[in-house]
């Protein structure tokens, strides 16, 4: 499998083919992503069984790694009748074996690491840097130790807990922790520090293509589903990177031209008192809030749904969330553990699997939404549903923590830091 694209810079308008595994163009005179333009400008999904690769011509991909899940979405009964809603489609990503989702780690970052490493070719020898605080790391652990991708998982060392697996992990997957009370940024700025050391690659985060593009497959999954592009998309979001991704599905959808004309309005939202992106939105300017280090930890301590907690999202760059924001129209919203927990006690009830917390989160911004009036009976709904089944993985599989190789120190010095991390590889 190799998909046929090019990448174009937002910034610039510079088109060129992806030879290097690009980030960037280094032509832009503001920072700006890069968009993968495939040559296949219509939607044609592969067979079921091709699991996420049902969507790869529009994925930026030259391989296809086996035993992907692709998201699955359903017409809601339960939720919907509780909420009044008479179009109210739900894309879950996680395990839900009666669904046929099989996300073993429980999470929709399973969609951008098996796009990420398929992105990679085989003959691929140098060592994958990956960045995470929580959700994203188990999917590139899952992924990589599956299929003898070597990598390096960064993570805050107060955010182990949520680093596990269901299978012993391949020697070629290490994790390295930033210390003490080290967040996302944090892990972040280690990650830049283990990409400087000769051999080792940056994943490149939002940046890259192929991360944003796999999480796309959420909104295929629905429009495939539904016939048309919904009205709305509800989702959860730290650094915002699925609901850019979503934005860039509804371009690609216009441009194939058979499912409407929908300009699909984003409504994001956030776990209060950490509201980065809701703050920078609500103040009107492509400015991100500044916020301190002290101040974002402390912050992220007191929310459930650690994985929103990103200081530094990517929120101005062109084509980043401010332009998503804007060109649909869209709503951020507020929500606090009290009311995400809520919202995932009523979707448990109603139809019937726990969810992950930033699920949570997206569930109790759609009952905000429905109580304001920002949607009507009729509208047709997508809710991105980013984790869950988690209650059902601890039932079947052998859950076991994934241990650190190394637990570096932040305040120590670089030289340091780069001799230690060289040890362990």
């Amino acid at each position: 499998m190799n998909t046929s694209y090019s990448l174009k810079c937002l910034g610039s308008g510079e088109v060129f083919k992806d030879t290097d595994l690009q980030l960037e163009s280094g032509k832009s005179e503001k920072p700006a992503f890069l968009r993968a333009v495939y040559d296949e400008k219509q939607l044609n999904p592969r067979p079921d069984s091709a699991g996420l690769f049902k969507f790869a011509s529009w994925l930026p991909v030259n391989r296809e790694i086996k035993n992907s899940s692709a998201p699955v979405t359903y017409k809601s009964s339960g939720l919907a009748g509780k909420l009044g809603l008479d179009n109210l489609y739900i894309t879950f990503s996680g395990y839900w074996p009666k669904k046929r989702a099989g996300m073993v780690t429980g999470t929709f970052k399973e969609c951008e690491a098996y796009s990420v490493c398929s992105r990679l070719p085989e003959n691929f020898s140098d060592v994958l840097v990956v960045a995470s605080a929580g959700n994203t790391a188990r999917a590139f652990i899952h992924v990589c130790s599956k299929n003898n991708i070597p990598v390096a998982v960064v993570v805050p060392e107060r955010n182990l807990g949520s680093i596990w697996a269901d299978h012993d992990v391949n020697p070629c997957v290490r994790v390295i922790a930033s210390g003490g009370n080290s967040d996302y940024f944090d892990a972040i700025s280690l990650s830049r520090t283990v990409c400087s050391l000769p051999g080792f690659v940056p994943e490149g985060g939002a940046k890259n293509v192929a991360r944003r593009d796999g999480m796309s497959t959420t909104v295929l999954s629905a429009v495939t589903e539904i016939g048309s592009i919904p009205e709305y998309y509800f989702q959860a979001v730290g650094s915002g990177t699925g609901a850019i991704a979503a934005w860039e599905a509804n371009l690609r959808l216009l441009g194939d031209g058979r499912f409407g004309d929908t300009k699909m309005k984003l409504m994001v939202s956030q776990n209060a008192p950490f509201l980065v992106l809701y703050d920078s939105w609500k103040q009107g300017s492509r400015d991100l809030v500044e916020i301190t280090p002290d101040r974002a930890r402390d912050l992220s301590d007191e929310i459930d749904a650690k994985v929103l907690s990103n200081r530094v999202p990517p929120y101005s760059v062109i084509g980043g969330m401010y332009d998503a924001l804007a060109y649909s129209g869209g709503s951020v919203f507020s929500v606090d553990n009290k009311e995400a927990a809520n919202a995932g006690d009523l979707f448990k009830e109603t139809e019937g699997i726990d969810l992950a917390p930033a699920a949570k989160v997206a569930i109790a911004s759609l009952q905000q939404a429905v109580k304001q009036g920002e949607v009507s009976r009729e509208s047709v709904i997508m809710v991105n549903v980013t984790g869950g089944g988690y209650e059902k993985i601890r039932e079947e599989g052998n859950i076991r923590l994934v241990e650190p190789s190394i637990v570096v120190d932040p305040n120590a010095d670089n030289g340091s830091v780069k001799a230690a991390i060289e040890s362990i590889f």
